[in-house]
Parts: structure tokens; C-alpha cells; sequence
């Protein structure tokens, strides 16, 4: 793309846009449509090429354990990523910079958690759902109140949250009502999830992604090149100093940094960062059963632990790609070249508008329903996993407990109803959602008050062969207990001290985490378990058979013990891959410090 054709592009951008009105041209809606049409085709299409066994549970729900890791990453980062972060993230980076990216980079080692530590047990006891791997090491109580935790979450945060931002986005840029958008949607995306099960979901995710970067890389670089320049001759490839020169005048250069000062007015410094994410990250990424269930459908152990690896790695481009669109808009603001008059309202800016301003100011007719299927991508992608994973708790968790015979039929079945009944859920949560200001740290405010206990049980339950399960199932129900006093009262007493934490949010899931530790290992030691060994394997030796798996077998020897697994190769060794990514995290966090 030439700098002629990218000045060519901004002309048309800026004539054709309506002064008074976000609205998409008759090319975008058709690009749209056709977007809508072609991956509900494709995911029927996947599931009909299956049908044969789509009788079968696990075909079903893990869609029969074929996954590569290939597809296990593509999946891992399509569901994770939703309009909630297109729309909040670009809203973040033009209020404080690129300081949320550190949702997106810290998942980079988690994810290696996930990978090295977590999925080899995972897969080795062949597990369907998390709740059933908490059931394995501890007892029955652990399971339900993960199941009901999990099956929650996933209507809250996976479905609701994306519903809420795609349809306000969707409302300003087709000038349909916020609600009509959001059913068609979900109508759409449920045929294929509710029909083809957990291979339907993946193969359209993986296309997803590819939709979703390609859209979110093309404003980025157009933000990119029209900050170049000058206002009054824009576009070139030196943006990055007209960047940093806007923001040293407003001096506010702290917009480029990561890693942020005790007394940071965002209140979110670097020590937040590094003990807040981990308790949240452990939760979302190794214990949600959402994320999870991609891994669970690996092909064999090795794709299960490189995957999750393959995510991190895919995981750095959202700080460039979502993040940094909104900070550029800024720049453009500041600059005069981004007109914004639309959504400001008495002088101030209403951010939560900014992605679908720059669809609009930045995009001509045509590629502006590039970006609207990339929102779709991201959304559908990120309603389709949490469906099929809601299915597949209820199925697994709950039917079979009160109904062990069932055959694999009826629990299809079951799963399919499931899904309808948890999106119908969803769909009237949205407006109760659109309360908070940033919608993002809305969503972090509610994981941070669920994440404690259940990451405190998994990390000891994984890394302590002395944790006990009576002080496991203790601690997650006197720990979410907490979470929702605590939530409740920050939510109806504004003004309470424990809203103005330093560090905020983020320290309060810490400081949850560390009440949560104290009390499973104070309580353990109390009521310490009776041994459990598995019949398939003696002490100290590897079990041959992942199904039988019991209590303290399901924990490590040593918190290191997992870094002896061998590999294949080296190329693919996880161990070796795991180390590169952290050298390169390491060094991007140095560069943005």
C-alpha cells in the first residue's frame, strides 16, 4: 500500500463522512452481510461434514480430541478476544495509553502456566470440565461450586459483556437499535455453535482471527500513517515522532509507558501489575472452562502444551493493534486532524464512541465493513466458545450427576438447550451491564472479586500435595462469599475506603488471593486429607493410565516437576518455546517501561 493510495484513501474518508451522523455505506453493509453469511455457512458446514458422530459427548463438546496446536492457539486468542476489547481498549488507550496492554502481555505468562504446568494434568486425566479435574483432586463440593461459578462467569463476562459492546458500536454505525443488533447476532452465532458443537466453534474461530487482526491492523496502520506528516499535508511513515512530540507538549509522555509509579493518577502502577494480574490470569486463563476447553480437545498432550504458547505469542499484538489505535486517535485529536464532535458532549469527549469515530473519520466506504466484520468476528468467535462451553458444564457437571446413565444423545441434547436458555440469560443482562464507564475495567472489576479463591485452590491444588479438600471446598465458598461482600459494598458505597485502594482493582484481587492462601494452607493443616493413591500407579512413579488419577496424584511432585517432561524435538520442545517468549515479553516491557 503506497503512500498515493493511502492519501487517496483519507481524502474519500473525510468527503464521504456525514457531519451528522456515524453511518455505513450501502458496499460496507454488503461486505458485512456477506462476512455473516459466509462463516454461519462454514460452521455448518463443519458440522455437517460430522454429523455422523455428532451423536457422540465427546465429539460434541471437544470435538472428538482432534485439535492441533495450531488451532488450539487461533481458538485460545479468538475467544479471548471480543468487541469488548476492540471497543474498551481503544477507549483505554485514548483515556490513559497503553497502559491496559498490560491485560494483553501479562497473559503471555500465564499462558506459558497453562502450557508447561496445568495441561499435562489436564490431559492426562481426561477430563471433560475443569469442575470435574477440581473433583479428582479434591471432592464433589469443589466441582459444583466451580460449575456454578464457571457457568456465571461465562454468561456474565464472555457473553454478556461482548453482547454490550458490540451493540453499542453496531447501534452508532448501522443506526439500528442497540438490542435488534445484538439478537441477530446471537441468533447467527447460535445455529452453529448449538448445532456443531465444539468443532464448529473452532474452525470459525480460527477464521475469526484472521478477520479480526486483518481489521484491526488496517486502522491501525491508517491511524499510523495519517499522524504523519503535517495537519495541513497528513500522512506519512513518521507518526511515531509526531506521536511522542503531541503527547511531550501535552506532557503527558506517561501514556507510552507500561509500567506506571506508586501514586500513578490511573491507579494502576507496576506492583498492581505484577501481583494483581497473576490471581486474575490463573482464574481466566487456567481455570475457566471457556478458555480451558480448547486445550481439553487437544489431540495428545504435546499439542496441548504448545498451543497455549502458540496464544501467547499471538498475544502481543493486541497492545499494537487494539490499544494503540485509541492513543493515536488521541494524538489526532490533540492535532485537530480526528474530528470527534460527535461524540463529545459539553466539551468532553465520551470515549466509549472512539473505535466507531475512527471507523468512520479513517475508513472509506468499502473498507469501513471490513472493520464492522472484524467487530462481528470478534463477538460472534467470543459468544460461539462460551455457548459451547456453558453446554458442555451443564451436560458434564449437572446432568450427569443426577443422571450417570444418560446416553451420549440426550446429553447433546441437553448441552444444545443449555446453550439457548444461558444466551437468552445474556441478553437480558445487557443493559444492567452499560453502568460502568469503561466497560473493560468494569469486566476486570467483577473478575478480580471472582478469581481470588478459585485461583488460590487450583495453585495450591497443582503445586501442594498437602492441600486438602475439605480446605479447598472451604475456601471457595467462604472466598467467593467475600469477593461478593466486598463487590457489593464497593458497588453501593462509592465512597468506601476500599475503593480507593492504591493500585485499585487489581490490589484487591491480590489481597483476596492472599486471604485465600492463608486460609486453604491454615486449613490444611488442620484437616489434612487421607492418602488416595490410584490403583494404575505406585508413589513417586508416572501413572499409565490418566483416568484413575486421584486426590494428591493430581499435583506435582515439586513446583518444578513439570519442566522435566520431554519433547519430541527441540524445535517444538514447550520448554524452549516457553523461554523465548519470556525473552521477548521481557524485552517489549524494557522497550515500553
Amino acid at each position: 500500500m503506497n503512500a498515493f493510495f493511502l492519501s487517496a484513501i483519507y481524502t474519500e474518508a473525510h468527503a464521504s463522512s456525514d457531519a451528522g451522523s456515524i453511518r455505513l455505506g450501502a458496499i460496507d453493509m454488503l461486505t458485512a452481510i456477506t462476512y455473516l453469511i459466509g462463516i454461519v455457512a462454514i460452521g455448518l458446514f463443519a458440522a455437517w461434514r460430522h454429523k455422523k458422530k455428532q451423536g457422540a459427548a465427546e465429539e460434541y463438546f471437544l470435538a472428538g480430541k482432534s485439535l492441533g496446536w495450531l488451532s488450539i492457539g487461533l481458538a485460545l486468542f479468538a475467544t479471548n478476544i471480543s468487541t469488548l476489547h476492540l471497543v474498551s481498549f481503544a477507549q483505554n488507550g485514548f483515556d490513559t495509553g497503553l497502559l491496559n496492554g498490560n491485560f494483553e502481555w501479562m497473559a503471555g505468562f500465564t499462558l506459558i502456566l497453562l502450557g508447561l504446568f496445568f495441561a499435562p494434568f489436564y490431559i492426562r486425566s481426561s477430563i471433560a470440565t475443569l469442575p470435574d479435574f477440581l473433583e479428582r483432586r479434591y471432592n464433589r463440593i469443589c466441582r459444583d461450586v466451580l460449575a456454578l461459578i464457571s457457568i456465571v462467569s461465562a454468561i456474565v463476562i464472555h457473553i454478556a459483556f461482548a453482547l454490550l459492546t458490540g451493540g453499542i458500536i453496531l447501534e452508532e454505525l448501522l443506526g439500528v437499535s442497540m438490542m435488534l443488533s445484538i439478537v441477530v447476532l446471537c441468533v447467527l452465532t447460535g445455529v452453529y455453535t448449538i448445532v456443531g458443537g465444539l468443532l464448529a466453534v473452532v474452525v470459525t474461530e480460527c477464521i475469526q482471527t484472521v478477520v479480526l487482526l486483518a481489521g484491526a491492523a488496517l486502522i491501525t496502520g491508517l491511524a499510523y500513517y495519517q499522524l504523519g506528516g503535517t495537519a495541513d499535508s497528513p500522512g506519512g511513515w513518521d507518526g511515531w515522532s509526531n506521536l511522542t512530540s503531541l503527547l511531550g507538549r501535552e506532557d503527558e509522555m506517561q501514556k507510552l509507558s507500561m509500567l506506571r509509579p506508586h501514586g500513578d493518577p490511573d491507579n494502576m502502577p507496576w506492583y498492581a501489575i505484577l501481583l494483581g494480574y497473576p490471581v486474575l490470569g490463573i482464574w481466566y486463563w487456567c481455570a475457566d472452562q471457556t478458555i480451558v476447553q480448547r486445550v481439553l480437545g487437544a489431540k495428545d498432550e504435546l499439542n496441548a502444551r504448545q498451543g497455549p504458547i502458540f496464544a501467547g505469542v499471538l498475544k502481543i499484538l493486541p497492545v499494537f493493534l487494539f490499544v494503540l489505535p485509541g492513543l493515536l486517535a488521541y494524538a489526532l485529536h490533540l492535532d485537530g486532524r480526528l474530528d470527534l464532535s460527535l461524540i463529545t458532549v459539553d466539551g468532553k469527549v465520551k470515549s466509549k464512541g472512539i473505535y466507531a469515530s475512527m471507523i468512520t473519520e479513517l475508513l472509506p466506504i468499502g473498507l469501513r465493513g471490513v472493520l464492522v466484520a472484524a467487530l462481528m468476528a470478534a463477538l460472534m468467535s467470543t459468544v460461539s466458545g462460551a455457548l459451547n462451553s456453558i453446554s458442555t458444564l451443564v451436560s458434564y457437571d449437572l446432568i450427569k450427576r443426577f443422571r450417570p446413565t444418560v446416553d451420549d444423545t440426550s446429553l447433546v441434547r441437553f448441552g444444545r438447550i443449555s446453550a439457548t436458555v444461558a444466551l437468552i440469560f445474556a441478553v437480558a443482562l445487557v443493559p444492567a451491564l452499560n453502568m460502568f464507564e469503561s466497560i473493560f475495567n468494569g469486566m476486570a472489576t467483577i473478575i478480580s472479586h471472582i478469581a481470588p479463591p478459585i485461583s488460590a485452590v487450583l495453585v495450591m491444588g497443582v503445586f501442594w500435595r498437602g492441600s486438602s479438600s475439605r480446605a479447598a471446598a472451604t475456601t471457595l465458598i467462604a472466598g467467593s462469599l467475600l469477593g461478593v461482600a466486598v463487590f457489593t459494598n464497593n458497588t453501593l458505597r462509592p465512597d468506601s475506603e476500599l475503593n480507593h485502594l492504591p493500585g485499585g482493582f487489581m490490589m484487591m484481587a491480590f489481597n483476596l488471593f492472599v486471604i485465600c492462601c492463608i486460609l486453604q494452607v491454615g486449613l490444611s493443616l488442620l484437616w489434612p486429607d487421607r492418602p488416595r493413591i490410584s490403583s494404575d500407579a505406585s508413589p513417586g512413579a508416572e501413572p499409565r493410565s490418566g483416568r484413575q488419577l486421584m486426590g494428591a496424584d493430581l499435583a506435582w511432585e515439586t513446583p518444578l516437576a513439570a519442566l522435566k517432561i520431554p519433547a519430541p524435538t527441540r524445535l517444538g520442545d514447550p520448554r524452549i518455546l516457553s523461554l523465548g517468549l519470556v525473552v521477548v515479553m521481557v524485552g517489549l516491557y524494557w522497550v515500553f517501561r
